[in-house]
């Protein structure tokens, strides 16, 4: 088929990408991130990634945007892609804390993009528009299901507590003031979540639908901060439509008409359509994998039970996009055990502001911090040590309450993917009504 869509798509992805990471230079994310930290929490079976000296982070940050610039310009296209992937998906790796499901999908997209053949062919092979759509859709998919629980269709929670504090929004601030505007909004995004890729994969819905999405990834990136992922999510978006889509466009602004949609583009004189080989067969099967891969690890949630939005096990990665407000607070008890010396350490002295927000309500974090801090305690000579956590956690505007046992030595508490007993039982009941009209 026409290859003008991927051709667009690696257009937009690069300069995005390019934006986003000159964005990171311009507002002192580098050092506020990465450089400030003394520690930064790993990912499971990544904590070899470290984090390299200031003046070559900043280089790579320079050198990644240049790279955007050279991708979407298709030069040296396969060595650039490549590199822009390793070098964005590094940065990603160098602290949990920073995690954003957009950076992920980034990661995704620029990992797909490095494998196809997005250089500037005339026609690619119609498996990659296919696969590029199951990426979107998966997105836009799980981060319906994900609002499938009462505190979102219920209560209205947490976009009533978000609400509450955009009451000065122009225009849109009264409404939001009202008592039905978190329960309404809130259905209105899980029906947006959960039917729009239907309504893109059809013709005659496509255009209003795009529309719709357009309107609706503006809202959500005024009212709330989520970066570049609304832009990210609108670009990607135009996979659905015809894979001529660019260049009927095209047409259409250089000569005032354009050939009928879904007319494909022809193949060179004298170049015979493919056929397929055993390689052929052997990337479709790798793509089928990917796929099933996509589809079942945001599903890894329900091997854990109980509320994930809670023991946070199976969250990342999962496109669950803005389904909890978790303020959180820890303090660790360090006893040395030679002198049976307790000592109370607060994160402050570890983590930077961001850090600890993160870390506040995200068990697997609170114990890298307090393994950390065994480490620190034994290194000064105070060890060995158990290190405890009295940590208070508040889900979608309830009570807080203890997340993890206070009696459990954390120090000792080992790593992996297993279920954590330790975390204590999510909160039963609703999340508790905002009251209204105050704002």
């Amino acid at each position: 088929m026409d290859a003008s869509w991927l051709v667009a798509l690696r257009v937009l992805y690069g300069l995005i990408l390019s934006i986003s990471l000159g964005r990171f230079i311009a507002y002192g994310w580098i050092e506020r991130f990465f450089v400030e930290p003394s520690f930064h929490f790993k990912y499971w079976g990544f904590s070899w990634v470290g984090v390299l000296p200031a003046p070559l982070l900043y280089a790579l940050f320079w050198a990644l945007a240049g790279l955007g610039l050279l991708v979407a310009g298709g030069v040296c296209f396969r060595l650039s892609a490549w590199l822009l992937w390793l070098g964005f998906t590094y940065i990603q790796l160098l602290d949990v804390a920073t995690y954003l499901n957009h950076y992920y999908l980034a990661s995704l997209l620029g990992l797909l993009l490095a494998l196809s053949p997005a250089a500037g062919r005339r026609s690619v092979a119609a498996g990659w528009l296919y696969l590029l759509r199951f990426q979107v859709a998966v997105v836009y998919v799980y981060a319906g299901l994900a609002k499938l629980h009462a505190d979102w269709l219920l209560d209205g929670q947490p976009l009533g507590i978000w609400l509450s504090s955009r009451a000065d929004f122009p225009v849109l601030g009264a409404l939001f003031r009202a008592a039905a505007a978190p329960l309404v909004l809130s259905w209105a995004g899980f029906l947006f979540d959960s039917t729009i890729v239907l309504w893109l994969s059809w013709r005659r819905t496509r255009p209003y639908a795009y529309v719709l999405l357009l309107v609706f990834h503006t809202l959500t990136s005024l009212l709330f901060p989520i970066g570049m992922f609304p832009v990210i999510m609108s670009a990607a978006a135009l996979v659905f439509f015809a894979p001529d889509w660019p260049r009927r466009l095209w047409d259409r602004l250089a000569r005032g008409k354009a050939r009928p949609e879904g007319v494909a583009a022809a193949l060179p004189e004298g170049q015979a359509a493919p056929t397929r080989t055993p390689w052929a067969r052997l990337v479709a099967a790798l793509a089928l994998g990917y796929c099933a891969l996509q589809a079942l690890l945001p599903l890894r949630f329900a091997l854990y039970g109980d509320n994930v939005r809670w023991h946070e096990q199976g969250m990342r990665f999962s496109w669950r996009v803005m389904v909890r407000e978790k303020n959180g607070s820890v303090t660790f008890r360090v006893t040395s055990l030679p002198s049976q010396r307790v000592f109370e350490v607060s994160p402050r002295r570890y983590l930077t502001p961001l850090q600890e927000r993160e870390m506040a309500g995200q068990p697997d974090l609170i114990v890298q911090l307090a393994q950390h801090i065994r480490q620190d305690f034994e290194e000064r000579g105070l060890g060995p040590v158990q290190v405890r956590a009295d940590a208070w956690v508040s889900l979608n505007g309830r009570r807080a309450q203890r997340l993890i046992d206070p009696d459990v030595d954390l120090a000792r508490v080992g790593g992996g993917l297993a279920p954590a007993r330790w975390i204590l039982q999510a909160p039963a009941g609703p999340a508790p009504e905002l009251r209204r009209g105050q704002g």
